[in-house]
Parts: structure tokens; sequence; C-alpha cells
């Protein structure tokens, strides 16, 4: 199969160029499901891998603002609806000014797969724009979100693609998304999910995928018979997944000694108590400040600048049991994973989407270590979301126990899809290739179902 891996890639980046991180993506998966085609021929028959990696509807748009110094700012808008074989489109939309196409497709790829995980009848999308709400006043941000939803209305809608959140897209805008839609068709349905809780959100949906990542761990912990109780833990980022990642390691009796932000990390010896979890909280969402400002304020704490052209981060060099990259793609390189390795960690989960590379991802199987990719790891996150579409759709809400408790079951649920696809297919423990085969199986057969158009 090592031929048609290559000769697929070949034609796929010569469709899409100057897309690596879709291409990555996409190497990944069909390298793991080369196993799936050997025993499966009617996979190539109907062209499955071919159909999956080619997005259903690309829509690409204009955006058009005003600043609060009346001047025009024009930014890019997409939706990549990429596939609906198991339900409509589900997936977030970020701002962020590193949104281009090729990233875009890269993370509906990942989503159609780590959807099809969660249990839930969801395909999966992205979207986004190359806005960037860091520095805007909040009028700026309204002034982009409304001209964003005056075109992504006409694309979306509670049957047939539900958005979401993601890097840059918060309560905020998402609120100011809703309020736009709802005035442009006059209904109120949900078609967005992160919403406030008095107007059709859902408990635990801020905390899902951090809570999410952490059950995984504990879930791959378990099958050596351990847990989290005493487990140093390093965690990248501050946002919203390292937050309640950290609350969650805390909940299950874990030390977070690192978070860090663009500029840079903290390492706290003494540990990200609650306390200091709550300070954090209000410096990223409230106040919008630099993780640098920890360092000054708690003693136990130093500050390293990261170096974006370094070849390794230092947070990776430190001491630990687990490691939870929580930041953004491609932060763990080879180095990153050797350092990991030779600090003693043995569990990597990942609440960001594909943050590590491949080499690095090599790194950790062959050193055998318990490593949960992010389309199973952090699919928390989308798997509370469709929870949202559920309570939506009956005009309930369940309570914060009976969402955790859901959360909780289902991340048990995607961990025993992947041993069970992993030891099929001769590969016991390993996660990755034991994801990509339970997604690709459920998505390819639903596809075969429908016919060609499917």
């Amino acid at each position: 199969m090592s031929d048609f891996v290559a000769d697929f890639m070949a034609k796929l980046k010569a469709k899409n160029p100057a897309e690596p991180e879709f291409h990555q993506a996409v190497q990944e998966v069909v390298e793991s499901v080369s196993l799936v085609l050997e025993k499966h021929p009617e996979y190539n028959t109907h062209k499955i891998m071919e159909r999956m990696s080619e997005p259903e509807r690309v829509i690409m748009f204009r955006v058009p603002w005003m600043d609060d110094q009346g001047n025009v700012q024009v930014n890019r808008g997409f939706r990549i609806e990429m596939n609906s074989a198991i339900g409509p489109y589900k997936g977030g939309l970020r701002l962020h000014p590193s949104v281009n196409l090729g990233i875009l497709k890269f993370l509906a790829f990942e989503q159609v797969l780590k959807n099809a995980l969660t249990t839930l009848p969801m395909g999966g999308g992205k979207g986004g724009s190359d806005f960037d709400p860091k520095g805007k006043s909040d009028n700026e941000v309204m002034r982009f979100c409304q001209s964003f939803m005056m075109e992504l209305y006409r694309h979306i809608g509670p049957n047939t693609d539900i958005p979401a959140g993601d890097i840059g897209v918060g309560g905020r805008e998402i609120g100011y998304m809703f309020g736009t839609y709802k005035k442009i068709r006059n209904e109120f349905t949900g078609i967005l999910t992160g919403k406030g809780l008095n107007w059709g959100g859902s408990l635990i949906r801020p905390e899902a995928t951090g809570y999410g990542a952490v059950y995984f761990a504990a879930e791959m912990l378990g099958t050596r018979g351990e847990t989290l109780e005493g487990k140093t833990c390093l965690v990248s980022g501050s946002g919203n997944v390292a937050q309640y990642a950290t609350e969650k390691i805390l909940d299950l009796g874990g030390k977070v000694v690192t978070l860090s932000d663009s500029g840079g990390y903290i390492y706290d010896t003494d540990g990200v108590d609650r306390e200091k979890l709550a300070w954090v909280m209000d410096l990223k969402n409230a106040r919008r400040g630099r993780i640098s400002e920890y360092a000054d304020k708690f003693s136990s704490a130093t500050y390293t600048p990261i170096d974006a052209g370094a070849d390794s981060n230092p947070l990776w060099d430190h001491k630990a049991d687990c490691a939870f990259p929580s930041a953004t793609q491609n932060e763990i390189n080879k180095k990153d994973a050797e350092n990991l390795i030779n600090n003693g960690v043995y569990v990597v989960s990942e609440g960001a989407n594909m943050p590590t590379v491949p080499d690095g991802v090599e790194v950790f199987l062959k050193n055998k270590i318990l490593y949960g990719p992010g389309k199973a790891a952090n699919a928390g996150g989308v798997a509370v979301s469709g929870l949202e579409m559920s309570q939506n759709s009956m005009r309930y809400s369940w309570s914060r126990e009976e969402v955790d408790n859901k959360l909780h079951n289902i991340m048990k649920s995607i961990h025993k899809s992947c041993i069970e696809a992993a030891e099929a297919y001769g590969a016991p423990g390993n996660y990755v290739l034991g994801a990509n085969i339970a997604g690709f199986k459920k998505v390819a057969d639903s596809m075969i179902d429908q016919g060609v158009f499917g």
C-alpha cells in the first residue's frame, strides 16, 4: 500500500498546492487506513479517500467592516463544508491572522473524523477569517461579526451547518453573530453552539475540550492501572482549553506547572492551584493580559520568552509525567518530543488540533507512550456542542452534572473505539491508528450507503 499512499499524496498535493497543514492531516490518515483499504477493497472502488479529502463545498467571501476611526477594513471569510455523511456540518469558526484556506481545510478534515468518534450524528466543517480580535474594541468586533454573518447566514442552519467557536471566537463573538442571524432570518434556532446560558447555551460547553482531554488521559492511564493522582503535568496555552484542562487535572489530583501564550511560558514549581488558576482566567478572559504577568504576581514562578525560530520549545523540557499541548497546531516538533520522553513524560493528551508534527508523533509511537491524538483526545468540545444542539432541538436544558456525565461517557466511548480499532488491525495501544481507522470506517460506510453523492 506504500505505492498507493505515495501516489494518492502526490495527486492531492498537486491539486491542493501550498497547503502543508492539509497535506499533513490527510497523509496521517491515509497511512493509517491503508491497512483498512487492503482488507476492504470496496473503499477504493468507491473512491472513499478521494471523496473524503475533497470538501463538499468551499465558501469564501469578503468581510468589509468599519473601525472606530471610521476607516473601512476588509477581511476574508471562509466556511469549509467538508463532509455530511453522518449528519449536518459541525465545526468551529476561527478568527486569527493565520487563517487561510489550507489551515481551515486541515481543521475541517480532522473535524470529520473527530465528530465521527463522538457517537453523535455530526458531519464535519470549519470556518473563520483572518480578522484578529486582539486589540479591537467591542464595537469593532461587533461590526466585524455582523458583516461576517451577513454572508455566512446563507449557508448555515440547524439541519445544515451549525458552527461553533474556536480560537478568537468566544461567547462575545458568538453572541454578536447569533443576534445578526436572528435579525436577518427572524427566527430563533440553534444555528450556533457556544451560546450564552440565558439564550440556548449548554452548561459545561466552555469547559468541554479541556475536560475531555483530561478524561481521555485518565482513560489511557487506566489501561496501566494508574490515575492522574500525584502526576506532574505540562500544559501549553492559557486560553479556554488550557484553563479547563488545568481545572480538571486539579480535580483528579494532578499538578500543573506550566502555562503559556504566544510570547512565552511560566514554570511554577509550586503548581498552578485553584487560586492561581482563577487569577489566570481573569487575566486572559477579562483583562486580556499576557501570561508574563503571572510571574510578576506569584514568586514561585519564572517566565521564559519563547523564540519561534528556535529548534525547540523550553516549555517541553521539564521533568513531568503528563503533557497536554493545548495551544495550536505543530507546537511540538521532533526535538520537543524527544525532550518530553527524556524528562519522563509518558502520557500526552492533545487539547489542541494536530499540535505535534509527524516526526514528533513517530517519537511518541516508537517509545510506546500513552499518546492521545487531538481528533480523539480533544473531541469533548464538539461532543458537548452536539449535546447543545440536542438541548436546543428539545427546548430543554440539562444540569451541569448531567452534561459532565454525558461528556465523560463519550470520552470513555471514544477511548474504547480507538483501543478496539487498533487491536483489530494489529497495532494494540496505537491511538493514532485506532482513532483514524474508527472514524474513517464510520464515515466511509455511511458514504457507501448513500451512493456516489454520499
